[in-house]
């Protein structure tokens, strides 16, 4: 599911590598919402993670993003994956030329866990 929303970025994170192979990093746009504004938190994965380098925090944004859900030990979890960020009015930021196959990861990307661990990440 494909969907894009457009707002002020309020915060930026550093890359954080989950394992030795896999890598996110996320961020918090303030969207305009009826009365009140929504603070909404977004993840970059792997190679995407550089996108939001040219951003700087209180400037417009517009995010292109999945809707993501699994279930992990009878809890779910939902994860807002950007994938494609622009500049209010500018070009997309597109992902760096050696990001190769310009699909989203597939689940095989997701770091696999130890079965004693009971934490979902």
């Amino acid at each position: 599911m494909s969907f894009e929303v457009e707002g002020k970025l309020i915060k930026k994170y550093d890359t954080e590598n989950k394992t030795g192979t896999f890598q996110a990093r996320e961020f918090v746009i303030e969207v305009m919402s009826g009365n009140y504004p929504q603070f909404v938190k977004f993840q970059l994965v792997q190679d995407r993670c550089s996108l939001l380098d040219p951003f700087e925090e209180g400037e417009p944004i517009k995010v292109h993003f999945d809707l993501r859900g699994r279930e992990w030990q009878g809890k779910y979890f939902t994860n807002l994956n950007a994938w494609r960020l622009e500049k209010a009015n500018a070009q997309a930021a597109a992902p760096p030329a050696d990001a190769g196959d310009s699909s989203f990861p597939s689940v095989s990307d997701e770091p696999s866990y130890a079965a004693d661990d009971d934490l979902p990440f």
